[in-house]
């Protein structure tokens, strides 16, 4: 049998080829491995160095390792949070011969935890209220886009910081199917599955001492399907407006906007007697700060953080002399983004970044520092400005740093 190495990318095949296929994944060599916090899973999971990547490498059979290799591929075409698939090696043998089960490696999701691992120390509740948000967004965006996962739960799971908040990430596609659109009924088992799932897990946790006593293990099994609907409701939801209040809709798309999604394609239609309108968003797209951070600076950042920046930018607009509100998306405000990327959000990353150890990307750095700015402002009763709540933040950083050492 001919190891064979189906990548994405064509340098990958050279890099992977270092790793030792001809081992099962479960006695692989420690001089191969990272050692990076792994969730559960049905199947052995490795996290291995292949050059200057960090990859995730699943031991399953060919068949399923193909399919969801697939899957990841379309999701990541969708613009969908999953883990990004590199490659699928078939064709393993052992030194003597025995056949080995293909691997499906993916690039690791830097800055990303499993829930286990979050849970390590216990969490406060409003800490897992956000979780349990994610992990909705998350699957209202994959039902949107005609994706059943079949099998969403917390171990299916990554969480990424964002801007106080947490943005999840599909990790196992094995079970999903992607359909032009999902039926009612096809939603709510995937709902019903989550809940079962995480409540499953939650009393797993409750029994290892690991969950916040105040924590009903089975109420946030209701949580996920109650966050769930709510926000599917207002994304897919019919209104019915007096005619000639058009600001009625553009409230509602601002609405949209405000929890982070635009409205790609609406139907609207007068009623016989002309004196209503009713409005439908018929294709909804996630991301709309991520996407207008990415047009006017080029940055790319999980959804609250561009929220939290283009708050800033738009602050720090207001104050330069050329700055025109009513041109807002015109050439003048991409100039003065770009300006402010380089004068403002560099500038002041590196500032802290050079003194403190770089635990997150520049984007939940930034968030941080403005968030310090703004408790330092509250406590002074005045702006304090970024520069003093850098020094602060480094000199606070660093201490707790020595403390903890």
């Amino acid at each position: 049998m001919t190891l064979q190495i189906s990548a994405t990318n064509p340098e990958h095949p050279a890099l992977l080829l270092e790793l030792p296929w001809h081992i099962p994944l479960e006695e692989w060599p420690e001089e191969y491995l990272v050692p990076l916090p792994r969730g559960i899973s049905r199947h052995v999971v490795r996290y291995a160095r292949a050059g200057e990547e960090t990859v995730a490498a699943k031991e399953l059979a060919e068949r399923p390792a193909l399919r969801e290799y697939e899957l990841l591929r379309t999701l990541d075409r969708l613009g969908i949070p999953a883990v990004d698939p590199l490659a699928v090696v078939t064709g393993r043998t052992e030194a003597g011969g025995s056949p080995l089960e293909p691997v499906l490696i993916t690039r690791h999701l830097g800055g990303s935890l499993p829930y286990r691992s979050m849970f390590e120390t216990t969490m406060r509740p409003g800490t897992v209220h956000r979780l349990m948000d994610a992990l909705a967004v998350l699957l209202v965006r994959l039902h949107l886009t005609g994706f059943a996962w079949g099998d969403c739960s917390l171990s299916n799971t990554l969480f990424r910081r964002d801007a106080g908040a947490y943005a999840a990430y599909l990790v196992d596609a094995e079970t999903g199917e992607l359909h032009p659109r999902l039926s009612d009924g096809q939603r709510a088992y995937d709902i019903e599955l989550a809940r079962v799932n995480i409540s499953g897990e939650m009393l797993d946790l409750e029994a290892a001492g690991a969950l916040h006593p105040s924590i009903d293990p089975i109420a946030f099994g209701v949580e996920i399907e109650e966050r769930y609907q709510g926000l599917w409701t207002e994304l897919t939801r019919t209104s019915v407006y007096p005619a000639g209040k058009h600001h009625y809709m553009e409230r509602r798309i601002r609405r949209l906007n405000d929890l982070g999604f635009d409205v790609a394609e609406m139907q609207i239609s007068h009623s016989d007697h002309g004196d209503t309108v009713t409005f439908v968003p018929k294709v909804v797209d996630a991301g709309h700060h991520q996407r207008q951070l990415l047009r006017l600076t080029g940055m790319d950042a999980e959804e609250n953080q561009a929220r939290r920046l283009l708050g800033d930018l738009e602050s720090w607009m207001a104050t330069q002399d050329d700055y025109a509100p009513g041109d807002r998306h015109g050439a003048r405000t991409e100039v003065l983004a770009h300006r402010w990327v380089r004068e403002i959000f560099r500038p002041t990353v590196r500032a802290a970044r050079d003194r403190v150890p770089a635990r997150m990307d520049a984007a939940e750095l930034y968030h941080e520092l403005l968030e310090h700015r703004w408790y330092l402002s509250e406590r002074a009763q005045h702006d304090i400005g970024l520069d003093a709540a850098v020094e602060d933040y480094v000199r606070k950083t660093a201490a707790a740093d020595d403390t903890c050492t």
